[in-house]
C-alpha cells in the first residue's frame, strides 16, 4: 500500500475512534445532564404534554391547565385570581421555570414524584397522574389583606397561633402569573426590571426590613424571662431622654409628652417609648436580647414554610449605643412580616410557637394523602406562659388605650404593637409603617396573629404610622378570620 494512503487511512481510523469515544461519553456520561439541562426544549414539551396537578385553597383550585391551540406544548398553566395568590403559588412557565409552591412541588404537580407511581406506571414507564398541593390559606383572609393593602407597597402575613397554619400571605404590588406562563419576553422584562415597585419580590416572606417598634415585644419578653423586671407593671429605670452610652446623642420619643420616664413595660408599649426599650436592651446586653430573638426565629437561615423565607437578623458585635438602637428595632435589625407574625403568634399561644406552614397536605390524583404537614407540625416553648399572658395583657392595652386603636374589633380580644421604622440615611426617606397583632373571638375558638408592613403609600410623610397605615390592614384580616 502506498505510504501516503496508509497514513491517511490510519488518521481517518483514529478520527472515527475519537468520534466513537466522544459519542459514547456524551451518551452514557453526559446524557442525563444534557437531558436535565434547563435549555433542553424536550423537558418543557414533556412537562406540558399533560395537565398539571393543582394548588388548592379551601377546596378550590387556584391553578389549572388549558389546552393550547398552537406550538409544541399541548397545555399551558393557568391561574384563577392570579395576582391575589401570586405570593403563595408563584408561577410555572415553559421558559422561566417555576417558583414558590409551583417550584417546590414541581415533581408532584407534573407527576414525576416517585410516590405517585403505581405498579402499572412502573411497568409501562409512564408518567403518573399528578398530585395536588392543599394549602392552609384562608381565602377570606387572603382577599381582605390584598384589598386592604390596595395600591400600597407592602405585605401581610396571618397565622393561626394554635396550629401554625398560615392563613394569608400577601405582597403588593403583585403580578398575574398567567401573564408570564407562556414566556412572553416583553412582560417578563417589564416585571423583572421594575426596580421601583418590584412586583416579583415576595415582600411577605423574602424582604426583611427594619421592624421598628414591633421588635420591642422581643426585648420585653427577654426582660421578663431574664427577671430584669418581674411584671409588665413594674416601673423601669429609664431616663427620658435616654443618653446613648459612648455617644453624645440622646434617644428620644416620637411623642415628647408621653409618660415615658421610668415607665412600666405596659405603659412603654402603650406609648411606644424608645427610651425604655433602648435602656432595657443595654441593661440586658446584646447576647440576652439575641438569644430571645433567636428563640422567636431570628438568625435562622433555613426557615421553610415550605417556601424558604429570607433570614431575619439580630446583629452581633455591637457597642452599647448600637445595642440601644437595636432595642427599638433599628440599627441593623431586620425582619420579614412572617417573622414578626411569628412573634405575635407565640405570645398569643401562651408562649408556644407552632411551626408555621402554608401547605396542609399533599395528595395523589385520587386524593390519598402522601404527607400531612398539619399533623407533623412541631412546636417549641419560646417564653413561659406567665410571660406570654403578661405580654398579651400589655398588647391589649396598646389597642384599647394606646397607639394601636385602629385595630379594635367589637366582640373580640385584640392585642397589638405599632412600629414606625426609619428608612434611609438620617431617616431621609419615607419610614416603614408596621403593625403586629393577635385577635381571639369572644364567641368562638377562632384566633389569628397578623403582621403588616407598609413600605410606601400616598400618605404624607407626617401621616405615616403603624396605627394609621398598617393597623387597618391587620384589622381587616383579623375580622375576616374571626367572622
Amino acid at each position: 500500500m502506498n505510504k501516503t494512503i496508509r497514513r491517511a487511512s490510519v488518521f481517518a481510523l483514529l478520527l472515527v475512534l475519537v468520534l466513537l469515544v466522544r459519542a459514547t461519553w456524551v451518551q452514557f456520561y453526559k446524557g442525563q445532564a444534557l437531558a436535565d439541562d434547563k435549555d433542553n426544549r424536550r423537558n418543557a414539551i414533556e412537562l406540558y404534554s399533560e395537565p398539571l396537578g393543582n394548588i388548592v385553597v379551601a377546596g378550590d383550585s387556584v391553578t389549572g391547565s388549558a389546552r393550547t391551540t398552537s406550538g409544541d406544548l399541548r397545555y399551558k398553566r393557568t391561574y384563577k385570581d392570579g395576582a391575589l395568590y401570586a405570593a403563595v403559588t408563584g408561577y410555572s412557565s415553559q421558559v422561566y421555570g417555576a417558583t414558590q409552591l409551583e417550584g417546590i412541588y414541581q415533581d408532584l404537580l407534573d407527576g414525576t414524584d416517585t410516590r405517585l407511581k403505581t405498579v402499572m406506571d412502573t411497568v409501562t414507564n409512564q408518567r403518573a397522574d399528578p398530585g395536588d398541593v392543599i394549602t392552609t390559606i384562608d381565602p377570606a383572609a387572603q382577599r381582605a389583606a390584598y384589598e386592604a393593602l390596595g395600591d400600597k407597597k407592602g405585605a401581610a402575613v396571618a397565622i393561626d397561633p394554635g396550629t401554625g397554619r398560615i392563613l394569608a400571605v400577601v405582597s403588593t404590588p403583585s403580578y398575574d402569573p398567567s401573564e408570564i406562563t407562556a414566556g412572553n419576553p416583553e412582560v417578563w422584562t417589564q416585571l423583572t426590571e421594575d426596580d421601583e415597585d418590584k412586583p416579583m419580590t415576595n415582600r411577605a416572606l423574602r424582604q426583611p426590613l427594619p421592624p421598628g417598634s414591633t421588635f420591642k415585644l422581643v426585648v420585653a419578653a427577654a426582660a421578663l424571662e431574664d427577671g430584669l423586671y418581674a411584671s409588665v407593671d413594674d416601673r423601669t429605670d429609664s431616663p427620658d431622654p435616654y443618653p446613648l452610652p459612648q455617644s453624645s446623642s440622646n434617644l428620644t420619643n416620637e411623642n415628647p409628652n408621653a409618660p415615658c420616664e421610668n415607665a412600666s413595660i405596659r405603659v412603654a408599649l402603650q406609648y411606644s417609648c424608645n427610651n425604655v426599650f433602648g435602656k432595657m436592651a443595654v441593661d440586658l446586653g446584646q447576647d440576652k436580647v439575641r438569644e430571645m430573638a433567636e428563640r422567636f426565629g431570628f438568625n435562622d437561615g433555613e426557615q421553610d414554610v415550605p417556601v424558604r423565607a429570607y433570614e431575619s437578623v439580630y446583629p452581633k458585635e455591637m457597642d452599647k449605643a448600637q445595642t440601644a438602637l437595636s432595642g427599638i428595632g433599628q440599627f441593623d435589625v431586620t425582619a420579614t412580616p412572617l417573622q414578626i407574625a411569628m412573634v405575635s403568634a407565640a405570645i398569643a399561644n401562651g408562649g408556644e410557637l407552632v411551626e408555621p406552614h402554608m401547605v396542609s397536605k399533599i395528595t395523589d390524583h385520587s386524593g390519598d394523602v402522601l404527607e400531612d404537614y398539619d399533623d407533623n407540625a412541631s412546636s417549641k416553648e419560646i417564653v413561659s406562659s406567665d410571660t406570654a399572658e403578661q405580654l398579651q395583657s400589655a398588647m391589649q392595652t396598646v389597642v384599647a388605650e394606646g397607639t394601636g386603636s385602629n385595630a379594635q374589633i367589637s366582640g373580640a380580644t385584640v392585642g397589638g404593637k405599632t412600629g414606625t421604622a426609619q428608612h434611609g440615611e438620617n431617616n431621609s426617606k419615607t419610614p416603614y409603617a408596621w403593625f403586629t397583632s393577635y385577635a381571639k373571638s369572644g364567641s368562638s375558638n377562632k384566633e389569628v396573629a397578623v403582621a403588616v408592613v407598609v413600605e410606601q403609600s400616598d400618605a404624607a410623610r407626617s401621616e405615616v404610622s403603624g396605627n394609621g397605615l398598617a393597623a387597618p390592614v391587620a384589622k381587616a384580616v383579623m375580622e375576616a378570620v374571626l367572622r
